[in-house]
């Protein structure tokens, strides 16, 4: 007998949009494998939402991303509930996964309620694990969390750490490389190509945050790291993992459209760094170190044998030193950037969890 698993997908932007179409092309498959269905109860945007008392058809699926691809909103759609919306009123009584895959700021109330009320969460979104501490340990308590996607894209990174901690090892450091947008850009430099050239391709290639500037701040990357950090039990707010900026201060305030005119500001001086950093025999990476004593998150100038600094592109780099990998670390390496990669990681997340609730409900 299948049983369904109901979700509630928050956020139908790139990764959203991918997240659905792996959702439904893998269905059919799951059922077989595992016996039980994946059902969306409603997809939310910024606009509004499609609910059902039960469970979407495929239709209104397809419908919605038919909209969004088109770059309409939900609340075009004419069975949509429009406006703001309360995510309690979508709750059932069974618990059931709540997948947030937007970039949104305060989420972390929500779905620590969520969690209180016995329902699952997975996430893209870095923001609610980057929040205040306490909403970490409230949202990742007894595994009712999973976040692969918030690190390492659809790398197996979040996985492989716990799979250490779980086995009683102790991380003494992490170095990564994290950002695939940033990883592409330093290729790109090194390769001759203008800075703001470089953003431009990369934002329209989804590999930058809605805002580039989250990448380029560093912000994204200091919150893998404090994400990474946490995980390991270390009690650090945002403010003990500083990233280094790629842009002045009054270029943080404008708004998207007026940096990504004035991007170009920053060619001349990122070229002469990477130039500076050639003549030493060096190549320039952006790399976060942490360590229980602290953490550094910026440009730093690698020996070109370095792990680091042989990335090419969106790879991303995760070397973990731990009481049992001492002399030769751990290394998780592979693409770090991509709508679809990253949709692919949350979409093993619900999987995963799926199977834990499809278990506990046979059981």
């Amino acid at each position: 007998m299948t049983g369904e698993i109901t979700m509630i997908q928050l956020g139908l932007g790139g990764v959203g949009q991918a997240l659905t179409h792996q959702v439904l092309a893998c269905q059919a498959a799951l059922e077989q494998r595992y016996g039980f269905a994946l059902c969306y109860r409603a997809l939310v945007d910024r606009s509004g939402a499609l609910v059902a008392e039960q469970s979407l058809d495929r239709a209104t699926i397809q419908a919605a991303l038919d909209a969004k691809q088109q770059g309409a909103t939900l609340a075009t759609l004419p069975q949509a509930q429009r406006g703001p919306i309360n995510l309690a009123d979508m709750l059932p009584d069974h618990p059931i996964i709540i997948v947030d895959v937007t970039a949104a700021d305060g989420m972390e109330t929500l779905l620590t309620a969520a969690v209180a009320a016995g329902h699952r969460i997975v996430l893209a979104n870095k923001r609610p694990l980057t929040a205040g501490l306490d909403a970490f340990q409230a949202l990742t308590e007894h595994g009712a969390t999973r976040y692969e996607a918030t690190v390492g894209a659809g790398l197996p990174v979040i996985s492989a750490l716990q799979a250490l901690l779980d086995g009683g090892d102790v991380v003494r450091s992490i170095e990564a490389s994290m950002s695939g947008t940033l990883g592409y850009l330093c290729t790109a430099l090194e390769e001759g190509r203008p800075l703001s050239a470089a953003v431009r391709i990369a934002h329209e290639n989804g590999w930058t945050e809605p805002d580039p500037r989250d990448d380029l701040s560093g912000a994204d990357v200091a919150r893998k790291a404090l994400i990474l950090a946490r995980t390991c039990g270390l009690a650090w707010e945002m403010n003990d993992v500083p990233g280094e900026p790629w842009f002045p201060p009054p270029m943080a305030v404008v708004s998207v459209n007026e940096f990504m005119q004035r991007v170009g500001e920053l060619d001349a001086d990122m070229a002469g760094r990477v130039t500076a950093a050639r003549a030493k025999g060096m190549a320039l990476r952006y790399a976060a170190v942490m360590e229980p004593a602290g953490a550094s998150v910026g440009l730093r100038e690698l020996p070109l044998e370095h792990p680091l600094a042989t990335l090419r592109g969106t790879d991303n780099l995760f070397s973990f030193t731990t009481d049992r990998y001492t002399n030769q670390p751990l290394v998780v390496r592979g693409p770090g950037a991509g709508v679809d990669v990253t949709a692919a990681g949350v979409l093993g997340d619900i999987v995963a969890t799926a199977r834990e609730l499809s278990e506990r409900h046979r059981a």
